[in-house]
């Protein structure tokens, strides 16, 4: 469970320090997909579709940004990328300056504005990044790896990236690994996030149905309601709770525990042929969900089913079928030099 706050006095204790020029890390952060129905706001998933951004800092003060791959072309260069402003956000957070002179190297399969998490991605790599800069103990998530350092590391990461993305399902995911459940409470230096990883049940898999349109989080978030009925908040609830029975426990019940009343109908005229292939999907006995704030669609299926749902998916024109796996661990530093 990931409760650590602020880092202040850690860093006044020596457990943090400012990186020199010359130091550098390459993370790695998966993609994720939140919600899984009815888990709004708080339950998250890993996929194997992985991000990948080797930071180092330079005597040459200045940003630069070079990237490849999902986001090539259409994201800022500059210290307004959104990895830059995470990792700012971290050494703020360590109490500890930014460094004048960076320069980084994105390489990006997850893709943007497609309910994969791909903001939470780029957040969860700048926090790591700046956290193993910062840390004179932090070396690579090996087996070698001091479980305490990394640890640390990932409380901070998790600390940080969901109060930059203003709800913890993404984010967790993306750094723990395998499936989450997270609550944000609010606290006086700032939310904090409690984490559990769900020992994920060994039969459960995933699909997932990527169409070539985008969608901002923000106009998916904005057509929600401001309030529901205490029936809705009740069968919301009991619906989350079966969400987790069935991905631990139980997963002949993945159907009834992904039925969502809190917000995919809200949101269906902002993704119509998602919600039709999530309709299409659930006819058929798969439990499709709109993937986060959509519109891919999530399959949450079985090892003996996930054929059978291929074969549904496929069937409706316009979508990109992968089947990532759902990784053991979330994100990594794979080198450092610090």
């Amino acid at each position: 469970m990931s409760t650590v706050g602020t880092s202040t006095a850690e860093a006044a204790a020596g457990a943090w320090r400012e990186p020199r020029a010359g130091a550098s890390v390459t993370v790695r952060v998966p993609a994720s997909s939140a919600n899984l129905g009815p888990g709004f706001d708080s339950v998250g998933i890993a996929l194997g579709v992985w991000d990948e951004c080797t930071v180092t800092v330079t005597e040459q003060p200045g940003v630069v940004v070079e990237v490849s791959g999902e986001g090539e072309g259409a994201v800022p260069l500059d210290a307004s990328h959104l990895v830059v402003r995470s990792l700012a956000a971290t050494t703020a957070h360590l109490g500890l300056p930014t460094p004048a002179g960076l320069h980084l190297r994105c390489t990006n399969a997850v893709p943007h504005s497609r309910g994969l998490g791909s903001s939470a991605t780029a957040i969860v790599t700048g926090a790591l990044a700046a956290a193993a800069l910062c840390c004179p103990q932090a070396t690579p998530f090996d087996d070698a790896a001091d479980p305490d350092v990394r640890g640390r590391l990932l409380d901070v990461v998790n600390q940080v990236a969901s109060a930059l993305e203003g709800h913890p399902d993404n984010a967790s995911a993306s750094v723990y690994g395998g499936a989450t459940v997270s609550v944000m409470t609010p606290g006086d230096a700032g939310p904090l996030t409690a984490t559990t990883r769900l020992p994920l049940h060994d039969d459960v898999a995933v699909l997932v149905c990527v169409p070539s349109t985008r969608l901002s989080t923000a106009l998916a978030r904005s057509v929600l309601p401001e309030s529901v009925s205490l029936s809705t908040a009740v069968q919301s609830t009991a619906r989350g709770a079966l969400l987790v029975h069935a991905l631990t426990n139980d997963p002949s019940v993945l159907m009834a525990g992904t039925v969502d009343v809190l917000h995919q109908e809200h949101r269906r005229a902002s993704y119509p042929a998602a919600m039709s292939l999530v309709d299409e999907l659930r006819a058929h006995g798969h439990a499709g969900v709109i993937s986060g704030a959509g519109p891919s669609v999530l399959v949450l299926t079985t090892s003996t089913r996930v054929e059978q749902a291929r074969v549904v998916a496929q069937s409706t024109p316009g979508w990109r079928v992968l089947s990532p796996d759902v990784p053991g661990d979330g994100c990594a530093v794979v080198t450092v030099i610090h």
